[in-house]
């Protein structure tokens, strides 16, 4: 995984924004075009695998092939990285745990 402060290619890694079973999404700044961007990087422990690899770039083209406001828009699929990584469109705003937590909240209030 990137390191805070890494640059791969134009990116220059700000922060991590979360991880799951796949991987690490971080924050970025493309110093080529300027704006935030969200990079999806692979697990390393699954980019030794083939198989997750393939299924990692199908989920991209798919999200790719998408426009909808809902979905974000992918820039770039960086497969030669190790790890590899998804470049997409960053959304300011709350997470779905953020949002599901407040609700709690304002539920038991």
């Amino acid at each position: 995984m990137p390191e805070i402060g890494e640059k791969l290619s134009q990116y220059h890694i700000l922060s991590a924004i979360g991880s799951g079973g796949m991987g690490a999404v971080f924050l970025a700044e493309d110093t080529k075009l300027g704006r935030k961007t969200a990079l999806k990087f692979l697990s390393t422990s699954l980019a030794s695998d083939r198989g997750h690899i393939d299924r990692f770039l199908r989920e991209a083209k798919a999200s790719s092939a998408l426009n909808h406001p809902n979905i974000c828009t992918i820039y770039e699929i960086n497969e030669s990285a190790n790890p590899p990584f998804i470049a997409m469109e960053y959304v300011e705003g709350e997470t779905v745990a953020e949002m599901i937590r407040r609700r709690r909240r304002n539920i038991r209030q």
